[in-house]
């Protein structure tokens, strides 16, 4: 067959050949450069980028080293997009998988508090120092983990009082 194009060749139009090792190349730098980015903007850790995007560390080095048998599982490539805040069709393009079939349509993001979209300005605001940028993480990281106690819990405590 003189005039068909090796399959190790064909390409799908976004630089992903169909050979399992480009794919496995173009996703383990999908995921790491999604690692970087989190440990740059977000001073995450590997740790913290597992638990907020419920993907084990052990499967997220595999993705980074290309060392999987099997397609990742959509369901864990979306969450580890979503937990990142990334479009998930860019690493199923990598996957070299048909990034139509898999769309889901996503509800609005709910409006934002204007005092946290000014902080996210200054997040991004080359003019703020990395000092200043490194407290306001800092301050969120804080209030967003520190324990609570339930309501009920609050009010039973100021009625003994």
């Amino acid at each position: 067959m003189a005039g068909t194009v090796p399959q190790t060749q064909r390409s799908y139009g976004h630089e992903v050949t169909e050979t399992t090792s480009a794919r496995k190349i173009a996703f383990a730098t999908f995921v790491r450069r999604a690692l970087d980015e989190a440990r740059a903007t977000r001073a995450w850790s590997g740790t913290e980028v597992s638990r907020r995007t419920g993907v084990s560390r052990q499967t997220i080095n595999r993705w980074v080293r290309g060392d999987w048998a099997s397609d990742p599982e959509a369901e864990r490539v979306v969450a580890f997009c979503e937990g990142l805040g990334l479009d998930p069709t860019v690493a199923f393009a990598a996957l070299g998988w048909d990034r139509t079939a898999s769309r889901r349509t996503s509800p609005p993001p709910p409006p934002m508090d204007p005092d946290v979209e000014a902080l996210l300005r200054r997040l991004v605001d080359p003019a703020v120092s990395d000092a200043e940028k490194f407290h306001i993480r800092e301050t969120i990281r804080y209030l967003a983990y520190r324990p609570t106690l339930p309501l009920g819990v609050r009010k039973r405590g100021e009625a003994a009082s």
